[in-house]
């Protein structure tokens, strides 16, 4: 069973790149027998971008119902908010003491607002919050507190799920105890629709003021938006070439490929850019008309919603609560007594072994190291440009108690060779 997740900000109203790009491919994906899916509103993430209240809980009404309308059936997918979750931001904390500062410098928003500071000869921090800076580590506590495995994004996301990959990596080297405490999840992005263009050609964002609207102001506001999609100055008769322009590339969000195809030919014919825009308005009216029907009867029973949220935010805490006890366990948070019994070794009737533990650190290199069975280490291994180098370094001591030591090799407080080799003839048996 595959777990994908997929969040919105809640601080506007949905458009269609908001539905093409995620919440209809997300719908899609939750109806599929293997996959278990997890969506949710990002309300928390909204107050980094929005200090207005009543535009947060409007957009929370609007997307839920945004959802809801275009199909999404709650009974078959997990539907929350945020800040339900009181697990997610639990996390985002242990999350940031093992977050590498400079890791989040690189982020693109936080660069991007420095960048725009420097450039108006501001002090590059003006006016950046914590909640911007820290943006990438709530983000990887939404997907790391439910072990996703998938998560759907737009290619200027990407960024932030490898982030959550090193979060989760460093977790799992410093605290799993040889356990993968958290899986590693990975991007998904859906080529045809992951930067839908907007009336000015650049990816539709509220950021930029170019969407199209899905569902507010009706079949009348989706054809006045079309018409301000910038065309060239091409006339009707003239042959136009649709490769790459916004209207064919939207035009192809909503058909087959049979009909975009005849669109595609009926612009290169001559066909006029008024009337190419009139026919994808409506074609775009033949998916939405009845969905946004559905939406009316759903954002006129707001309590109908809200018990949908609520019973879905205690379906995500059937998973979130005891895996957030279990971490906090990892870190030392547990109830007083528990961690002293997790660390004990368990009683077979064996003595416990001494354990070779390897992994990657923030420097991209690769090194292994060999712990004691009470924990305590005896070995640390110099940098490995790959993983296999480490590994055959590994392989040649267990072979071998006797070997030639790794260049490098390093001896842990307190332990001398003869100690180190004592531990090797443990490990061959």
């Amino acid at each position: 069973m595959q777990r994908v997740l997929t969040g919105i900000t809640t601080t506007g109203t949905p458009h269609l790149g908001n539905y093409v790009g995620a919440i209809r491919p997300a719908i899609q994906a939750s109806r599929q027998p293997q996959v278990d899916s997890f969506l949710f509103l990002a309300d928390y993430h909204a107050l980094v971008k929005c200090d207005d209240p009543a535009r947060v809980a409007r957009s929370r009404l609007e997307i839920a119902a945004t959802w809801l309308a275009a199909g999404l059936d709650p009974q078959r997918a997990v539907f929350y908010r945020q800040s339900d979750i009181p697990e997610i931001p639990e996390l985002a904390w242990l999350l940031s003491c093992v977050s590498a500062k400079g890791l989040l410098n690189r982020a693109h928003a936080y660069k991007a607002a420095v960048d725009a500071n420097v450039a108006a000869a501001e002090d590059p921090d003006a006016g950046i919050s914590m909640g911007l800076y820290g943006y990438p580590v709530l983000m990887a506590a939404d997907i790391l507190i439910f072990n996703a495995h998938k998560v759907p994004v737009g290619r200027d996301q990407v960024q932030h799920i490898e982030m959550a990959r090193d979060f989760a990596q460093r977790f799992n080297h410093l605290f799993g105890r040889g356990e993968a405490l958290f899986e590693l999840p990975e991007a998904v992005i859906e080529e045809q629709v992951a930067t839908l263009p907007g009336l000015d050609g650049r990816k539709m964002s509220k950021s930029y003021d170019n969407t199209v609207p899905l569902f507010a102001g009706g079949a009348k506001a989706t054809l006045e938006a079309i018409k301000r999609i910038v065309t060239d100055s091409r006339a009707p008769g003239e042959p136009k070439q649709p490769e790459g322009t916004a209207l064919q590339l939207i035009f192809e969000a909503f058909a087959s490929p049979a009909e975009a195809a005849g669109f595609a030919t009926a612009l290169r014919e001559g066909l006029g850019w008024g009337e190419a825009k009139q026919r994808l308005a409506a074609r775009i009216e033949d998916d939405l008309a009845p969905m946004r029907e559905r939406y009316a009867e759903l954002i006129a029973r707001p309590d109908d919603i809200e018990d949908i949220l609520q019973a879905g935010a205690r379906r995500a805490r059937t998973v979130a609560t005891p895996f957030m006890a279990r971490l906090r366990e990892a870190v030392g948070l547990g109830r007083l007594g528990s961690a002293a019994r997790s660390a004990a070794p368990a009683a077979t009737g064996k003595a416990a072994l001494p354990q070779f533990k390897q992994y990657r650190e923030q420097d991209g290199r690769f090194y292994f190291k060999l712990l004691d069975a009470e924990g305590r280490l005896l070995a640390q291994s110099d940098a490995y440009p790959q993983p296999r180098e480490a590994g055959q370094a590994v392989a040649a001591l267990k072979a071998d108690p006797e070997a030639r030591l790794p260049d490098g090799l390093r001896l842990g407080e307190g332990i001398d060779e003869a100690a180190l080799r004592a531990a090797l003839r443990q490990l061959a048996g």
